[in-house]
């Protein structure tokens, strides 16, 4: 099949021929129809991810999947062949990854059915931003009318949070430059999204809509102590770049160090949320699986919202 891999880290993935993975006990074995390119994929062909997580070579790189249940491990039950399913690939190691042709995901965690309505696409784009997104959301947990400060709000983690804390009644401040990061962000959703220019005086914006300090800050990109110096005394940042309690020891500030935590209960939550339209996912350019190398590039250069790959 064919498969987006590395042969070594870092390096730039590239597409090749491998092995169609086998099922073990317990797995599906899925016939890819879409997947996407996430912060973590680009991490891990960077190297960043060596001495977290072992390694198999040639690795086969991406987290993201959708679609067609090809073959069932033994003991698996509650899935069929044929049966539409999204996800998230959960395994302890990254070698079997997502962006190719066929993948192996462990059946009881990290795989939900795609319901009518949402389109296969949108599937294989919003695993594990969609989850991210509500774990980092739920970790600062803003009430109605609460101030919520979004860092990396132009990404598809940042983008998908501000859609969840706008629907739960927060009022949003979120990151963008001025014009097509700014477009983006305010067309998201229908609530009220303040913005402020991450490249200027970030904290002098931020006070100049609430005084006295944010209630919570969820950190998807920047500078971690400086964001939680904007929030008010007891205020809460969730973060998913490392940013944890201890670096605000001292503080009258809570911080939570969020890592994506993809159960079948978020994965059947979100996507009944964007079936029925109140979840936009944010996918703003689509590349052919032979094109993935394209797409990484893009990321780097800090592409809007999520790139989708179609990998059938």
């Amino acid at each position: 099949m064919r498969a987006v891999t590395v042969d070594s880290v870092p390096s730039a993935p590239a597409v090749r021929e491998v092995d169609i993975p086998r099922p073990e006990a317990g797995e599906l074995l899925v016939k890819v129809a879409a997947s996407s390119v996430n912060g973590f994929d680009a991490a891990t062909a960077a190297g960043y991810m060596r001495g977290m997580m072992e390694h198999r070579f040639p690795l086969v790189v991406g987290k993201d999947f959708a679609g067609t249940v090809e073959a069932l491990g033994e003991g698996v039950e509650g899935f069929a062949v044929g049966d539409t399913v999204f996800g998230v690939v959960m395994k302890p190691f990254l070698g079997t990854g997502s962006l190719a042709q066929y993948v192996t995901v462990t059946a009881g965690y990290g795989v939900a059915p795609i319901p009518e309505g949402l389109s296969v696409q949108d599937a294989g784009a919003l695993g594990l931003a969609g989850t991210a997104a509500v774990d980092s959301v739920n970790a600062v947990n803003p009430g109605k009318d609460e101030t919520l400060l979004i860092s990396g709000a132009t990404g598809g983690v940042g983008a998908l949070a501000v859609q969840i804390a706008a629907a739960r009644g927060a009022k949003v401040i979120a990151t963008a430059r001025p014009g097509a990061e700014a477009d983006f962000v305010t067309g998201l959703t229908g609530a009220d999204v303040h913005l402020v220019d991450f490249t200027g005086d970030l904290e002098a914006q931020v006070r100049a809509i609430v005084p006295h300090g944010v209630d919570a800050v969820v950190h998807l990109a920047g500078d971690g102590a400086q964001l939680a110096g904007l929030l008010r005394p007891g205020g809460r940042i969730a973060s998913t770049l490392g940013f944890g309690p201890d670096a605000v020891e001292g503080q009258n500030a809570t911080a939570r160090s969020v890592m994506a935590d993809a159960t079948v209960q978020t994965l059947t939550a979100l996507a009944a949320d964007a079936a029925s339209g109140a979840l936009r996912v944010p996918v703003t350019a689509t590349y052919p699986l032979e094109q993935a190398p394209d797409a990484f590039a893009a990321f780097g250069a800090g592409a809007l919202g999520k790139l989708a790959i179609t990998c059938s």
